[in-house]
């Protein structure tokens, strides 16, 4: 076993020891197949919590979306989100001429999965904000890959923002029903039903059909 191997099931375990990282699968079984999750974003924990509540053989092919500038300020956070984690970096500061979304295409062109997050950027509001056209765009170049919407909850309250200590407290992701992009859906329409699945699946919601 590597020294990334080792160090990624230590955090599994820290994660799981720290928040549960309970994973409800409601809407999909949690297959090896290649998948775009995406879920809100309230912290820097999100896409670790959703990485260890995933079974260990799709923990091996997903990958998460990671702010270059941050995750790369420093040689542990570094080797972590590179090694262990195997993160996509973005860019948050980009020419004109750069594309935000070639480093996601490159990935799902590999076969991989990916964990990403269509508010952009983290908030600390109950409900997810507006989602960005990256996810649109994705679905309509990859239909052949899943999109599956996550609820993950009470993770604000380990790490909210500008916290740098977590502080345990139970948490759960939950999974739900694929989504695709339908024929003539235009990218408000299915913005605005994939932000629905994914507020659908948070504790008390009143459920309704996500996919068209």
């Amino acid at each position: 076993m590597t020294r990334a191997e080792s160090m990624g099931m230590l955090l599994a375990l820290i994660a799981r020891l720290i928040t549960g990282a309970q994973g409800h699968w409601k809407g999909c079984p949690p297959k090896a197949e290649q998948r775009i999750y995406f879920a809100n974003h309230q912290s820097h924990l999100d896409w670790v919590l959703i990485w260890a509540a995933l079974p260990s053989d799709l923990r091996a092919t997903t990958r998460p979306i990671a702010a270059r500038d941050y995750w790369t300020a420093g040689r542990f956070k570094h080797w972590i989100t590179r090694e262990v984690f195997n993160a996509v970096y973005v860019s948050r500061q980009r020419t004109d001429d750069q594309d935000p979304l070639e480093p996601l295409v490159e990935a799902l062109k590999n076969g991989d999965s990916l964990v990403i997050f269509p508010e952009g950027t983290r908030s600390n509001k109950g409900a997810p904000q507006p989602f960005k056209s990256g996810l649109y765009h994705l679905a309509r170049q990859f239909p052949q890959v899943q999109l599956i919407p996550a609820w993950i909850d009470n993770v604000q309250r380990v790490m909210p923002k500008g916290e740098v200590v977590p502080v345990p407290i139970l948490c759960t992701v939950t999974f739900g029903t694929p989504l695709t992009l339908t024929e003539g859906e235009d990218k408000p329409d299915f913005l605005a039903r994939a932000r629905r699945a994914v507020v659908q699946l948070q504790p008390g919601a009143t459920a309704e059909p996500a996919t068209a």
